[in-house]
C-alpha cells in the first residue's frame, strides 16, 4: 500500500505524531491533510483536461504551409510581351513568333 513501508513503521510514525501533535490536535491535522490532498486532485485532473483540450484542437486545425513554403512552390512570373510584335501587322497574334525580352 505504501511502497517499502510495513505496518509495523507505519504504527510507529502514528505512535511519534500522537506524541508529538496530541490526541486533540491530530483529527485537525488528518482533515488538513485530506483537504490539501482532495484540492491537489481536482486542480491536476483539471490541468490534465485542459492539455488535453489544446492537444485535440491543434491536432484538429488544418494544417498551414508557413510563408516561405508558400512563396517557393509559386508559379514563376509570366515572361513580358515584347511591346512591338515581329511579323506582318494583319496576322493573327498566334502565329505572330514569341521573342523573350
Amino acid at each position: 500500500m505504501f511502497g517499502s513501508i510495513g505496518m509495523p513503521e507505519l504504527i510507529l510514525i502514528l505512535v511519534v505524531a500522537l506524541l508529538v501533535f496530541g490526541p486533540k490536535k491530530l483529527p485537525e491535522i488528518g482533515k488538513s491533510i485530506g483537504k490539501g490532498l482532495l484540492e491537489f486532485k481536482k486542480a491536476s485532473e483539471d490541468l490534465k483536461k485542459t492539455i488535453e483540450t489544446e492537444m485535440d484542437q491543434i491536432q484538429n486545425e488544418p494544417t498551414k504551409a508557413p510563408p516561405e513554403t508558400v512563396a517557393r512552390t509559386a508559379a514563376p512570373p509570366l515572361a513580358e510581351a515584347p511591346a512591338t510584335p515581329s511579323g506582318p501587322p494583319d496576322a493573327p497574334p498566334e502565329s505572330r513568333p514569341i521573342h523573350p525580352a
